[in-house]
């Protein structure tokens, strides 16, 4: 089975999740829930905005909640709508997200923090496609529901703060996004991408990586993910502009202080990419000999 379209070329950047991809592909062009989990910034967003892409509702609105930043006092009449007079300074009716997602997809955010007392309400709306804003009467919905949570909510159902029949309704299909640093097979094609991107937003020319850059971001452990990749990258266009960006590695990319070694092979690195490669202006760079530098690049598999 091939992947549609919008799903594709997210493959594309991502080789890593390609079976994933194929294997969500299915799911994608029907209404059934699909709850993403995975580490903060490794694309759960992307990815969830990607299926309703490809889904029937495509041409319908795409509504994103997230619920972490809603206060659980206010959860009920900004998910569910409220009708004049419901509760005090309640003056007029509001429709909540719910009937604004009517027709196309709810994509909820933060699944893990919906407040224990509301969850019964959201377990009917997805079961039965009903719900009742407050102060008002029930209601028909017709939205699909997309689902973004952490690794642990599995945990947090094993805990009893989220409840078990709403965490089986969203999770009949389940996709893991692993963190970046465990698809370093992705990191040169999501570059490309990246890059491909900013030299549009931001109007420049060519851009690509320096070497220097490109040996530090490979062995980066990259704890903020993909988010954390395109920050570094357009930090580096505005304060670079085009040509080949050598953005700073983190201090702390190693764990800790790095080794003499560690520091004069990313020297000689920086040196060569300098110089485009001449050892022989590279070694003035650096202070020393050629067949030093030679002697060195050989120890430490610089080509």
């Amino acid at each position: 089975m091939t992947t549609t379209a919008p799903l594709a070329t997210l493959a594309e950047s991502s080789p890593s999740l390609r079976p994933t991809l194929q294997s969500v592909a299915r799911a994608a062009s029907t209404d059934a829930p699909i709850l993403i989990l995975g580490e903060a910034g490794s694309g759960r967003s992307t990815l969830a905005r990607v299926l309703h892409q490809s889904s029937a509702r495509a041409h319908g609105p795409l509504v994103e909640v997230d619920i972490g930043l809603i206060p659980s006092t206010l959860f009920e009449s900004e998910f569910f709508g409220h009708r004049v007079g419901a509760f005090t300074g309640a003056e007029a009716s509001v429709e909540g997200k719910v009937l604004h997602a009517d027709g196309g997809t709810l994509l909820l955010d933060h699944v893990e923090e919906i407040p224990v007392t509301s969850q019964p309400k959201l377990l009917r709306l997805l079961s039965e496609q009903r719900f009742t804003p407050l102060g008002g009467t029930d209601t028909r919905s017709n939205v699909r529901f997309l689902g973004i949570g952490s690794e642990d909510l599995p945990q947090r159902v094993t805990r009893g703060t989220f409840r078990k029949d709403l965490f089986y309704r969203l999770e009949v299909v389940t996709v893991r996004l692993p963190p970046l640093r465990q698809r370093r097979e992705d990191l040169d094609p999501l570059l490309e991408s990246f890059l491909a991107d900013l030299q549009v937003r931001f109007g420049v020319g060519r851009l690509e990586i320096a070497p220097a850059a490109r040996a530090w971001m490979a062995e980066y452990s990259w704890p903020g993910n993909l988010r954390e990749l395109k920050n570094v990258l357009e930090r580096a266009v505005i304060l670079q502009g085009e040509g080949a960006l050598d953005p700073p590695g983190p201090s702390d990319s190693h764990g800790g202080p790095e080794s003499l070694a560690e520091v004069e092979k990313r020297q000689i690195i920086r040196a060569l990419a300098h110089t485009r490669g001449h050892q022989g202006r590279a070694a003035e760079v650096l202070g020393i000999s050629r067949k030093t530098l030679w002697e060195k690049r050989r120890r430490y598999g610089i080509p």
